[in-house]
């Protein structure tokens, strides 16, 4: 990646200007100024409401510029175990959560995933993906997994879901362990688990809580893992390459409320 380019052209009418010291930056605090119509905002990358909010600039930050590879990686991965099970994509009913703007859902339907219902915690995310993938997932919802309406939580557990998918959205507080595991929850067993997350929230000095709740989840044979495997994400805005692991599973069993607990009240 040329971590030189300093300013993006989106369109006749807006402009990204990235900042110069970028090689500082964690992940988490990556930002560019959007200029539209001669105003600027500032807008931070995990500040999915704003950058969904500029059409293409979602696409153009993390695909186009940061060259992100985490949803063909991920569906590629999928769709190698579905392989060896003898299984047809056509036979899942997939739950996607953090959806976004529907990168990973236009990725599943390639593949040929019969059914797929999105889920985000953002409005934002969903007029993005009625603006520009409107004919993705067959249902769309808009909830905090950890407070789901009844309404809502009554509609999901009607769906025969068998797949569980979630990409780049674990690990920054956007899908909590708790929000995984209600996700998680909602899927048949046995089911097929397909995500990734950033190297460091699988390390035993994470503080999120995933590490302890995948391993407890492996030990107590709540899931198989099938396929492990680390791979670039993307780009960090500075050029440095950000690895994530990407991981394929079968459901087994429940998340026993026990084991939540137990992630909830590990020490940070």
């Amino acid at each position: 990646m040329n971590s030189a380019s300093s300013v993006l052209h989106l369109n006749e009418n807006c402009v990204i200007k990235f900042p110069a010291a970028a090689d500082s930056l964690d992940q988490d605090e990556e930002w560019c100024i959007v200029v539209q119509n001669g105003k600027e905002k500032r807008i931070r990358f995990h500040d999915y409401d704003e950058v969904y909010k500029v059409p293409k600039l979602y696409e153009h930050l993390f695909y186009e510029k940061l060259k992100c590879n985490s949803p063909r990686i991920i569906c590629g991965l999928l769709q190698n175990e579905l392989d060896a099970a003898r299984q047809s994509p056509e036979a899942l009913n997939v739950l996607e959560i953090g959806a976004g703007n529907g990168m990973v859902g236009e990725q599943l339907k390639r593949m040929g995933v019969s059914s797929i219902v999105g889920l985000d915690i953002i409005p934002e995310a969903k007029a993005a993906l009625r603006r520009d993938r409107p004919n993705i997932y067959d249902d769309y919802f808009v909830a905090d997994l950890t407070q789901l309406p009844p309404q809502t939580e009554e509609k999901l557990e009607l769906e025969p879901f068998n797949c569980l998918v979630t990409v780049a959205a674990l690990g920054f507080g956007d899908i909590p362990p708790a929000a995984f595991s209600k996700a998680y929850n909602l899927i048949s067993s046995p089911g097929w688990l397909a995500f990734n997350i950033k190297e460091r929230f699988l390390t035993e000095k994470d503080p999120t809580g995933f590490c302890l709740l995948i391993r407890e989840m492996k030990e107590q044979g709540i899931i198989q893992l099938k396929t492990v495997e680390r791979f670039r994400h993307r780009y960090a805005l500075g050029g440095a390459p950000l690895y994530y692991n990407g991981v394929i599973a079968k459901k087994v069993d429940e998340i026993p409320k026990e084991l939540l607990e137990k992630v909830e009240n590990a020490p940070s």
